[in-house]
């Protein structure tokens, strides 16, 4: 039986970029729908990956290339940095073919020899950032509360929210590759998360720039990064969390090496800071902020499942909160917006700032439940609100504290709106 497509929020994202702009360059962690996505709109595909045609391609690539890029548009590249070259030559069909919408490029990586790049791209190519799906697309949240509406202000709001913390913990484990939503049980889908880890650590660490690196340190590394998601943790901390497993000296260049190599395949996506206009001077922490682009891969480098994170609800709250920064991310995007964090040299923080194009912006506090996590993130979220100088920016279109279990979505007296991650859409 042929599997249903699910619709993604990209998919009206890439028909706009595809109506702007000559060509498209889709993004994001391997396994999280690129190719699929595309796929419904391209009207003719070149699979570079294809075991059966790769090496011609990549012959053909060398001799005729312009001949690769020739079927009925948009026609779709997959996996493209496996030919670096298809850039320059995409680039240079764009400008003599004078019209839009004429290629897609998928790719899990960034090339690994950008040397045979010599162009940027500029008004040829839109980017489009995929990652893993959201509850909102993967079906586990009801989408009564819309993030776009929070920006109109509404005086109230009001939903049931269903999902029990057991769900939620299965959900943060699960993550949101799309091959786990299919799968008929609880036990097929938490292992796509597990291999995806082990594939990481054996293989695409050292494919994306050809650089042979340790498998146990890559598990090492990404071990510690799960246990610093949320923080401004510098190299130096990495490092000396993994120090006291490492053999033989290891060096902030090497840590920040197999960081980098993450980077490249899309495993890790910090969240930059925030630099608001306040009301005095106040230092600004401007360090980035450590996320992996799904919580199921903290889950998976530390071995921990469903009931670890029922046993262990410290633990539970920072994956919830990956998981929460995930679909804000997913829901910022389709709002043309950003997502950001905010720090002050006085504690003062703020989880995620989501920030539209438009200049209008949202404060976010995360907490996993209870009343009393509600009235602490509301009060953080006030005192951040009186800091800003708004003579010369806009006042916050919204303060609201993202819950992982509640019965209800409701606006407070103090104007905070207070919604369950299983409420929540674009």
């Amino acid at each position: 039986m042929a599997k249903v497509y699910k619709k993604r929020l990209a998919d009206k994202m890439l028909a706009d970029k595809l109506e702007a702009m000559g060509a498209v360059l889709i993004e994001g962690p391997k396994g999280c729908g690129k190719t699929t996505t595309a796929e419904q709109q391209a009207k003719s595909i070149l699979y570079m990956d294809d075991p059966e045609y790769s090496d011609q391609y990549k012959q053909m690539a060398q001799t005729n290339i312009r001949f690769l890029l020739q079927g009925e548009t948009p026609r779709l590249i997959d996996e493209w940095q496996n030919v670096p070259k298809f850039w320059d030559a995409i680039r240079f069909e764009v400008d003599h073919r004078d019209d839009d919408g004429q290629f897609m490029l998928t790719g899990s990586a960034v090339p690994p020899n950008s040397n045979e790049i010599h162009h940027t791209g500029t008004a040829r190519y839109g980017w489009l950032m995929m990652r893993p799906m959201s509850l909102w697309e993967s079906g586990d949240s009801n989408g009564t509360i819309s993030l776009g509406d929070l920006f109109n202000s509404p005086k109230q709001i009001g939903s049931a929210c269903e999902m029990i913390l057991e769900q939620l913990a299965f959900l943060v484990c699960r993550g949101g590759w799309p091959k786990s939503i299919f799968k008929k049980t609880e036990k097929a889908a938490l292992t796509q998360a597990i291999e995806y880890y082990e594939a990481i650590t054996r293989a695409d660490i050292s494919r994306v720039d050809n650089v042979q690196r340790d498998e146990e340190r890559a598990k090492r590394l990404m071990r510690s990064y799960s246990r610093h998601q949320g923080s401004q943790a510098s190299i130096p901390t990495i490092l000396a969390d993994i120090a006291v497993n490492e053999a033989a000296d290891i060096s902030d260049i090497t840590v920040t090496s197999y960081l980098n190599a993450l980077k490249k395949i899309f495993v890790i996506e910090d969240m930059p800071a925030w630099n608001p206009n306040l009301r005095s001077k106040t230092a600004i922490r401007t360090s980035d902020t450590r996320y992996f682009v799904d919580p199921s891969i903290s889950c998976a480098a530390l071995g921990l499942g469903p009931m670890d994170l029922m046993n262990d609800l410290n633990t539970f709250g920072l994956f919830f909160e990956t998981l929460c920064v995930r679909d804000l991310r997913v829901y910022a995007d389709a709002l043309d917006g950003k997502v950001y964090h905010y720090r002050d040299k006085n504690g003062l923080e703020c989880d995620a700032v989501v920030h539209l194009r438009n200049g209008s912006y949202g404060l976010i506090e995360i907490k996993l439940g209870g009343d009393k996590l509600i009235e602490e993130g509301s009060k953080n979220l006030l005192s951040l609100n009186e800091k800003i100088d708004t003579t010369k920016m806009k006042a916050p279109a919204f303060r609201m504290v993202l819950t992982g279990v509640g019965t209800y979505a409701y606006r407070r007296i103090d104007g905070t709106f207070v919604v369950p991650i299983g409420c929540l859409k674009d």
